[in-house]
């Protein structure tokens, strides 16, 4: 099965851009005139997020949402087919804000939010990258389709580590300089031991794993801000927050981290992924201890 999957994948990839494009058109369509795929879930966050706009500039956010949504799993197929010299070609970054502290003492943590395209993010900063690069990723129940996205996200020399086993796995990574990327922006499992605080209009809970790691570590903190320039292209801009973490109270590096994110996603709306449920956990009272200002 793997290998009729995969092959019939491998050459959807070799398909021009172009025609791949008209078929994410399609499949825009019906997902968002058709099926409705999650529609309400997106115009309730877009609600939350930005109640000064007026319902038709949320609904324009939510179409070219979806187009970049479709455009991001078009492009993840053609990522198969594309070169690493390609993939470099198509995302650019001021990569030597992290290449410069190659051989210092420090490791790097990157932080950043669920922006298109994370598939080619994670590529390309592997590829650009001088240093160890490590991506968490969710495997996925259906073992045919995980191990071919598996190989797809480590080819150009990404170091993937299950969350599932994240511990024991990233152990070995640790023991040199590495550069672990992280998303700032996940839905905790268990709210009541996540930090809280206002995301947009509306409190919401975020998980302590990227700060914890950070002190724990002493690493160097980096926000990346990736988007799309146009289709098939983007850009990440790399900033410094911290290369002292644990000079923060408990709480303001994670603070931190949110304002960047939620300032990224007002520059860019359609960019962010909208439909999942960012806010599906309300606050209670008994999270007060967990609660960090702005």
């Amino acid at each position: 099965m793997y290998y009729i999957l995969y092959g019939f994948l491998k050459l959807l990839s070799l398909t021009p851009l172009r025609m791949l494009y008209f078929l994410s058109d399609f499949v825009y369509t019906l997902l968002f005139y058709v099926f409705g795929y999650r529609k309400k879930v997106v115009m309730n966050n877009l609600m939350i997020a930005f109640p000064e706009k007026t319902e038709n500039e949320r609904k324009e956010i939510m179409k070219q949402f979806y187009h970049n949504f479709c455009d991001n799993f078009i492009e993840m197929i053609k990522l198969m087919s594309w070169s690493t010299e390609e993939i470099k070609r198509r995302f650019t970054c001021n990569i030597e804000v992290l290449n410069d502290l190659v051989g210092k003492e420090q490791s790097v943590q990157i932080v950043s939010g669920h922006y298109f395209n994370w598939e080619m993010a994670n590529l390309g900063l592997g590829a650009l990258s001088k240093m160890p690069f490590v991506v968490v990723y969710m495997p996925i129940r259906n073992k045919v389709v995980n191990r071919i996205v598996y190989d797809l996200r480590s080819k150009t020399g990404v170091i993937l580590v299950a969350a599932t086993d994240f511990q024991n796995q990233v152990k070995e990574h640790l023991k040199k300089q590495y550069a672990l990327i992280l998303v700032g922006d996940q839905n905790p499992g268990n709210p009541g031991k996540a930090y809280w605080t206002n995301f947009f209009s509306k409190p919401a809970p975020f998980v302590r794993g990227p700060e914890k790691g950070a002190r724990r570590n002493n690493t160097v903190v980096i926000y990346a801000d990736y988007y799309k320039v146009k289709r098939g292209y983007y850009e990440c801009r790399f900033e410094v927050v911290t290369t002292d973490p644990n000079s923060y109270k408990e709480g303001e590096l994670t603070r931190l981290i949110v304002n960047k994110i939620e300032h990224s996603i007002r520059q860019r709306p359609s960019n962010y992924l909208w439909s999942h449920r960012r806010w599906k956990h309300e606050w209670n009272e008994a999270y007060r201890s967990k609660w960090i200002s702005s």
